[in-house]
């Protein structure tokens, strides 16, 4: 499955950054899968994001090599990654979920398209599912409606059989794979971690995006993601919490006038009472709490000037 590069670069450092809580053992298994890549100049940092393991610093015994920060407490995803930031020494840095792999020639690719054009803030490789190797999970991000918050990812679930063959303009880059210039940090800043799980990259992206660079997807980059590891599967009751609390924190960050009214109402009147009311017809009550839980927090948190603030990296 090799997916080689040549390339006239000169592999400026890449701090490659992952955020494991708990599964020690599938940290282990990306590290090594960096061993094996071409690109020559690299660092790995992982943040140990409080995991409920009893040993989570076998990550460190099986790969000496590896920069690793213990966090005391779980920061979530975002505030995870802002760790890893805070000590990456690289001119880009490479937020790399630890349920992934990667092919041996995946990151020279990245690279060059930054070095090429300082205009592109984000870079995102192909993604396909590591269960199922034919099949794409990412190819580049349909534009997201501002009102109804629909879009999503091109190519997921179809075989790949070679249509996305071509680097294309993204709306946003995946959070599973997803590299950025470090001046585009000191400018624009980290991620928000208020957002804590889900939504936060999509949040960073759109501020780089309305700060003037461009986003990638780059066709000759490829890794495997081992989809929702540490969350227990696509659907769960943590999950739909997050999902519907941060899509409205999403739109109160990012949208102003008639476009947030109508994006609000949306949310509250179809989106969320369509989803609750599926979970209720298939009796799952945990899940109707957690659309509810979710709605609430914004209730509680209205007036709250956090809701818009986003950490520099200067803060940490």
């Amino acid at each position: 499955m090799g997916n080689q590069t040549t390339t006239s670069i000169n592999y400026p450092l890449v701090s490659i950054v992952s955020v494991q809580y708990g599964h020690a053992e599938v940290t282990i298994e990306m590290v090594k899968s960096l061993r094996n890549i071409t690109y020559p100049n690299i660092e790995i940092i992982v943040v140990d994001n409080a995991s409920p393991d009893q040993h989570p610093e076998i990550v460190k015994e099986e790969c000496p090599e590896i920069i690793y920060i213990e966090s005391k407490t779980n920061l979530g995803f975002a505030g995870g990654n802002n760790l890893g930031f805070k000590v990456a020494k690289g001119k880009y840095v490479l937020m790399l979920n630890n349920d992934t792999e990667v092919e041996t020639g995946f990151l020279e690719p990245l690279v060059e398209k930054m070095e090429n054009d300082k205009s592109i803030g984000i870079v995102s490789p192909k993604i396909r599912f590591f269960h199922s190797p034919d099949t794409l999970q990412y190819a580049g991000y349909n534009p997201i409606n501002p009102i109804t918050q629909r879009g999503g990812a091109k190519g997921f679930g179809e075989k790949d059989k070679g249509q996305y063959e071509e680097d294309m303009l993204s709306s946003y880059g995946h959070g599973a794979a997803m590299m950025v210039s470090m001046d585009v940090v000191h400018k624009v800043g980290l991620m928000a971690d208020i957002f804590f799980l889900y939504y936060e990259e999509l949040d960073w992206a759109h501020r780089i995006r309305t700060a003037g660079y461009k986003i990638y997807y780059v066709h000759n980059s490829l890794i495997y993601h081992k989809e929702s590891i540490s969350t227990g599967g696509r659907v769960s009751p943590l999950r739909a919490y997050y999902m519907t609390r941060n899509r409205i924190l999403y739109l109160r960050r990012n949208f102003k006038g008639l476009t947030y009214f109508l994006a609000i109402l949306y949310q509250l009147l179809v989106a969320v009472p369509k989803n609750a009311t599926l979970i209720a017809i298939k009796g799952n009550p945990k899940f109707i709490r957690a659309y509810i839980k979710g709605v609430l927090w914004h209730v509680a948190h209205w007036f709250d000037k956090k809701v818009y603030e986003s950490p520099k990296l200067t803060d940490l």
